[in-house]
């Protein structure tokens, strides 16, 4: 690089930081719109506390003036439509269950609220070999508040509706409102299909509902039950995630409570776990939402997840509003068809719902790993056998890599006497940047760099990074058994005890994993073998070599509750490393090698000039070398 294109870059990053310093925001403006936000904010949360409180006073009432027998029917149906004026009509009724079932779920809804009262998925189970419901009964609501005309609060959870159609696929629910006024809910499954459309359709309801009335606020709260082994492993994966109309996908934290208000419009909101999903969609847009995560201690679920959601609609409207659930497995080829078929054109994105890692390493899994893998699947061969031909696919496509590796350590190797001659010419730390020239000069000379087998050790690391994060994700693997291994989505616990270890318990999770331990003990192995044989022609660092041997137990004790696919797929992969490697030692002939290396002196070129940065460094690394031994030398005199 030489001097010009080094003052470009400094003249580059001075504008860069420059243009950043001028055009940030002073502290008063900071000041203002926090202000500004802190009081949207404050305003939103009196809104909701007031509707929920009047909410809860007209629930109180309402239950008061129903339990009471002295009171005769007619006079309390006139105090319940004093109260919720002519919805009062519905305050009062049976709770019946409705079931809508297609051949891949089976979803209940009650009349009491107009919900949906339970999910069941047919085709799965959970941990323990039980039907596998998302949610059942109270562990789910939804609500939808309206105001009156006379500015009565009113939430559908109190209210009875009334089934006025429906069939296996679909059903309209009624919430009355007098003669010929209504609140219908549409609720309408698909053949084969995980969505469940749903549909709020006005039926003359325009003098029941407040003028002022802008949005439609809706409760949903969901609590996400255990439905795999691994506890621990399965709460890192349960998240609540939403999308933005016009960007990109978020999540609030998983590892703690959270809760987060949301201005901007929304696409979606979805409760999910490490397998699968509640979302809900809108298709228009929800306005904004509040949304909060909790982490739960009882044994059954682990985590409630709450939004506060409020979509656009206005009271004279006579069209109907239109959502869609999705309750369902999150497998990323499903998802994805969902935008090329039912909502092409709206850029859902519902498969970043399933967690691949970031950018680089997404783009790994999504156009290489997950082609292949859903190619090797299709031959049902067995999920054991597809990770391991899968390995081989990837080992064979990264051998050009392994190989510039090897060579660059076999070539360190041969030169390995001719460098330790160099050292002991110039022993010690006086010499040391003497040591270190005279040694890169003679690299440079037989056409070396030391450095060139990093590179493509680095080029092979999106794939080790992105298949950590495919292999937990994939719900192909889900109860998928080989050999010891009965479900290669957790781990394979070879020994179990239930006594609560300090650390260890923390750590383990009360089991060893026999995946996990091979892999850790055949790192090892490797990891010693590469070590024994490898030669850089330099002292290592201190404590190096024991930090390569330390690696494989904290990988063993990173990995114990992970999938057991991928503690095969990294075991797999190592043994063929080393199968690579005795490979390539084999076939290698080092003297001819050495000969080669030894024929590139004649042909080295003469040292070309250095430039004036280069002469300055090397100048400065002169002086700081003599400076140095000035040092030492005063110290020895004293």
């Amino acid at each position: 690089m030489d001097k010009n294109t080094i003052i470009g870059f400094i003249l580059i990053l001075l504008i860069m930081v420059g243009f950043s310093y001028l055009n940030r925001p002073s502290q008063e403006q900071v000041e203002e719109q926090r202000r500004y936000q802190d009081s949207i904010t404050m305003v939103q949360h009196q809104q909701q506390a007031a509707e929920i409180a009047n909410a809860l006073v007209a629930e109180q009432q309402a239950t008061t003036i129903l339990a009471n027998e002295a009171i005769p029917d007619s006079v309390k149906q006139t105090q319940l439509q004093d109260m919720y004026g002519n919805f009062g009509v519905s305050a009062q009724g049976t709770e019946e269950f409705i079931t809508l079932e297609n051949d891949l779920m089976e979803i209940r809804l009650t009349t009491k609220g107009g919900r949906i009262y339970s999910v069941r998925l047919k085709e799965y189970t959970n941990y323990l070999d039980e039907p596998l419901y998302l949610f059942d009964g109270d562990e789910s609501n939804f609500e939808m508040t309206v105001i009156t005309a006379n500015n009565r609060v009113l939430t559908t959870r109190d209210f009875y509706f009334e089934k006025v159609s429906g069939s296996n696929l679909q059903t309209v629910l009624r919430l009355k409102a007098g003669d010929n006024r209504s609140i219908d809910f549409v609720y309408t499954l698909h053949p084969d299909d995980y969505m469940v459309g749903f549909e709020i359709v006005p039926n003359d309801i325009q003098t029941e509902l407040s003028p002022a009335m802008r949005t439609l606020d809706i409760q949903w709260m969901q609590k996400i039950r255990q439905q795999e082994k691994g506890r621990s492993f399965e709460d890192r994966y349960a998240r609540l995630t939403y999308k933005y109309l016009s960007d990109d996908v978020e999540e609030l934290r998983e590892s703690k409570d959270d809760m987060r208000d949301v201005s901007n419009r929304l696409k979606w909101i979805g409760y999910k776990d490490q397998f699968f999903s509640s979302v809900f969609i809108a298709d228009e847009n929800f306005e904004t939402a509040r949304l909060d995560s909790r982490h739960l201690n009882e044994d059954k679920y682990l985590k409630e997840y709450r939004a506060s959601i409020s979509t656009p609609y206005n009271s004279t409207n006579t069209e109907p509003v239109k959502f869609n659930f999705y309750f369902g497995p999150n497998d990323y080829s499903l998802l994805k068809r969902y935008d090329q078929t039912k909502f092409s054109g709206q850029n859902l994105e519902l498969e970043k719902l399933v967690p691949l890692g970031w950018s680089l390493f997404r783009a790994v899994n999504k156009y290489i790993i997950i082609p292949i893998f859903d190619w090797l699947t299709g031959w049902n061969i067995g999920l054991g056998l597809a990770i391991f031909l899968l390995t081989l696919i990837i080992k064979t496509a990264l051998f050009p890599l392994t190989y510039k590796s090897f060579m660059s350590s076999a070539k360190m190797r041969v030169l390995k006497p001719q460098v330790e001659t160099i050292t002991a010419k110039y022993p010690g730390q006086d010499n040391a940047l003497t040591r270190q020239q005279k040694t890169m000069e003679f690299y440079k000379q037989v056409g070396v760099s030391p450095m060139s087998g990093c590179l493509p050790s680095l080029l092979q690391m999106p794939f080790w990074i992105a298949l950590f994060s495919f292999f937990p994700a994939a719900i192909e693997l889900r109860h998928q058994g080989f050999l010891w291994a009965d479900d290669l989505s957790t781990y394979d616990a070879v020994i179990h005890w239930n006594a609560e270890i300090p650390l260890i318990s923390k750590v383990l999770g009360n089991h060893l994993s026999l995946f996990c331990l091979l892999m850790s003990a055949v790192t090892l192995l490797y990891t010693k073998f590469t070590m024994d044989q490898q030669s850089a022609g330099q002292e290592q660092m201190p404590g190096m070599k024991l930090m390569m041997y330390i690696m494989p137990g904290m990988m063993f004790f990173w990995f114990n509750s992970y999938a057991a696919g991928l503690s095969y797929y990294y075991l797999v992969s190592t043994l063929i490393s080393i199968l690579q490697t005795y490979a390539f030692r084999f076939f290698l002939n080092e003297e001819k090698l050495l000969a080669k290396l030894e024929a590139n002196k004649s042909k080295a070129k003469p040292a070309k000039k250095k430039s004036g940065f280069m002469a300055r460094l090397e100048e400065a690394q002169r002086q700081q070398q003599a400076l140095l031994r000035e040092r030492q030398k005063q110290q020895k005199k004293r």
